[in-house]
């Protein structure tokens, strides 16, 4: 019975530890200066103002 609960133990902790080292690298790959958000910020604001005409024109089209 005691070797089940180390073994138990042991595979918590390996996915605790999974689960940590998954998030840091997530942190660091996510990791942008303010000038490299503002850009993206820019680039999705215009490429959503660009797409909007066609949308409204899509839903009306499929209203009539």
């Amino acid at each position: 019975m005691r070797v089940w609960k180390m073994l138990g133990l042991a595979g918590i902790l390996a996915g605790v530890a999974t689960g940590a080292a998954v998030a840091r690298d997530e942190r660091v790959r996510r990791h942008y200066d303010a000038g490299e958000i503002r850009e993206r910020l820019h680039r999705r604001h215009a490429e959503a103002v660009d797409r909007a005409p066609q949308q409204a024109e899509a839903q009306e089209r499929s209203a009539d």
